[in-house]
């Protein structure tokens, strides 16, 4: 399992969505891509693009004002 970061502070929706959709297309199963945002929309973004894609969110937190999610390949 590898780990990937994705810088997306700073970005508003939809683009912290756009950018993790193109990474985890280049990741393998079981790799993992922490993505840090501070659009207060990506939570409810994030969670609904795991629904969607089937995609593990392990973890979403919030540290200040930037939030950061875990999200696993499958």
């Amino acid at each position: 399992m590898a780990e990937h970061m994705l810088d997306a502070k700073g970005l508003n929706c939809p683009l912290p969505i756009l950018k993790a959709k193109k990474m985890l297309a280049g990741l393998e199963p079981g790799d993992v891509l922490i993505i840090e945002a501070t659009d207060p929309g990506s939570v409810a973004d994030f969670a609904a693009f795991c629904s969607q894609t089937g995609n593990e969110l392990l973890e979403s937190t919030q540290e200040g004002d930037v939030f950061k999610f875990k999200i696993k390949k499958v």
